[in-house]
């Protein structure tokens, strides 16, 4: 789990905007850290976030942005009835089982990027009050919208995580490298 960005040696931005997302995916694993289930799905602050829903959002949110710019449908589709379900775990799911699907799909996202022709290529934003008409965007905008969403509920998660036990996550990381 990284804890830091190093910068790309030969100036590569691909790789420069792929370690930054890796990065602010870090943050959100971090705050998991040596927590059971029943303690990620916590909700100690004034907000109805946890830290295994934070996940799971995280995880379908960039596997949706990556559906939409493969412009294939996502095989987690949510509607106005089930998008509480993406802010928390349900049925049989788990933190483990949602960091491995989250790991698959950081994968997917990184050979994605690495394999488009170029990083100025676009693909639509779907039609929403929010987007502007027929509008399209870059695969670089996916990756900075992809870092944009990640950091923020990285921040979250932080502020979650010291309600739940006082530890922020830089102290996590040593805890773990400790034991």
């Amino acid at each position: 789990m990284p804890t830091h960005v190093l910068p790309e040696a030969h100036g590569d931005e691909r790789g420069a905007l792929l370690a930054f997302l890796e990065a602010q995916r870090g943050g959100v694993r971090r705050t998991l850290l040596g927590l059971t289930d029943e303690q990620a799905a916590q909700k100690p602050s004034a907000s109805e976030l946890s830290l295994s829903g934070l996940l799971k959002h995280v995880a379908e949110t960039e596997l949706g942005w990556l559906r939409r710019a493969q412009q294939r449908p996502s095989e987690v589709a949510r509607t106005e009835e089930t998008w509480a379900d993406s802010f928390r775990l349900v049925e049989d799911e788990s933190v483990a089982g949602m960091l491995a699907f989250w790991d698959k799909t950081a994968r997917e996202t990184e050979e994605w990027i690495r394999s488009v022709p170029s990083l100025d290529d676009t693909f639509p934003l779907p039609e929403a009050p929010w987007f502007p008409p027929a509008s399209r965007v870059s695969m670089r905008w996916l990756v900075l919208h992809l870092i944009e969403e990640t950091a923020r509920h990285a921040g979250h998660a932080d502020i979650i995580r010291e309600s739940l036990d006082g530890k922020a996550a830089f102290e996590l990381v040593g805890e773990a490298s400790q034991g």
